[in-house]
């Protein structure tokens, strides 16, 4: 005769709808940005046009000089988009004291040096230093209201949701990644994943950017230059 312990299955029922629930809180956020970007994800073939481009920053290479693998391909992506005619004027937003060296002056040396991209039409954000700040700045201090943003596939979606929210019609353009380790885009998708719910609490309590800034008319003289 086996042994059966009272309320066993009540509290596996209890144990299960706990979890479910906790599961719920923490992918809450990042559904949030998956369904506010939708609609609004796009490949360079198919990118709607805008004046402006914000390309987003991450870790220069080792010798401070160079884009990393992943910078390389969001800068590629946007000279694509500006070569295209589906931009005009190119914002790289990033960290200028980044512990990787500065990523928006890296930044702008390889779009004119490399990649073909007119000096007058590249504008540095040295304080874009995340995402939520990139946007915040980009409007505040740039006058954006109108953008295509460009990075990885596993960051666009928080990255449109957060400029969306903040007031800069945005579309998100997939950046490639040659050279990126399978496992590499894992662990920056998992990362994302927990990233969404700063983004969440950062949109619900309306943070300033870190830096503030008075307003920068660099966008709007490059456009009409």
């Amino acid at each position: 005769m086996g042994f059966r312990v009272p309320g066993g299955r009540r509290t596996a029922r209890r144990l299960a709808v706990a979890g479910a629930a906790a599961l719920l809180v923490v992918s809450g956020p990042w559904l949030w940005t998956t369904i506010a970007a939708s609609g609004h994800l796009h490949e360079v073939s198919d990118a709607p046009a805008a004046d402006v481009v914000i390309v987003l920053g991450t870790e220069v290479a080792a010798d401070r000089r160079e884009p990393g693998t992943r910078l390389a391909g969001r800068l590629r992506t946007a000279a694509e988009l500006v070569h295209a005619g589906k931009a005009r004027v190119v914002l790289v937003s990033g960290d200028g004291g980044g512990a990787s060296g500065d990523e928006p002056s890296v930044m702008t040396s390889y779009l004119t040096e490399r990649l073909g991209v007119d000096r007058g039409r590249v504008v540095a954000d040295p304080s874009g230093l995340d995402t939520y700040d990139s946007c915040a700045r980009a409007r505040d201090v740039y006058g954006v209201t109108r953008a295509l943003i460009v990075t990885q596939s596993y960051h666009l979606a928080r990255a449109v949701t957060l400029c969306r929210h903040l007031g800069v019609d945005a579309d998100g353009v997939a950046a490639d990644c040659d050279g990126c380790a399978a496992t590499l885009l894992a662990e920056k998708a998992v990362r994302d994943y927990f990233a969404s719910g700063k983004a969440a609490w950062d949109a619900v309590r309306d943070r300033p950017p870190a830096v503030v800034s008075p307003p920068d008319p660099a966008v709007q003289d490059a456009l009409r230059g």
